[in-house]
């Protein structure tokens, strides 16, 4: 829990230090049209954040699986299931990401 406070903190810290480069742009620049830049970002977002929701799970599942199959090895196919059915959300989000790419 402590090392997750300190990563929280670490990432509002160097998000409110980046606040200042937003401020910074030069004035009189025209938007433009182009949604490529919002299209990348969120493809990254997508697969990123299932990437990492998936990596969580599995050191929930990874843990507790191999705790279950030292104490009984014949449970292992049903461990192995439940380790791909985490695996498909990271699936998921590589899916996500090339349909938005896509478009």
């Amino acid at each position: 829990m402590k090392s997750f406070a300190l990563l929280l903190l670490a990432t509002v810290v160097s998000l409110s230090a980046m606040t200042g480069l937003a401020f910074a742009a030069e004035e009189g620049a025209a938007p433009s049209g182009d949604s490529g830049s919002l299209k990348i970002l969120g493809a990254g977002l997508a697969f990123g954040l299932a990437a990492f929701g998936a990596g969580i799970g599995l050191g929930y599942v990874g843990s507790a699986g191999l705790a279950v199959i030292s104490e009984n090895p014949a449970l292992q196919s049903k461990v192995f299931i439940f380790v791909g059915m985490v695996e498909s959300i990271a699936i998921y989000g590589i899916v996500m990401m090339f349909i938005i790419l896509g478009q």
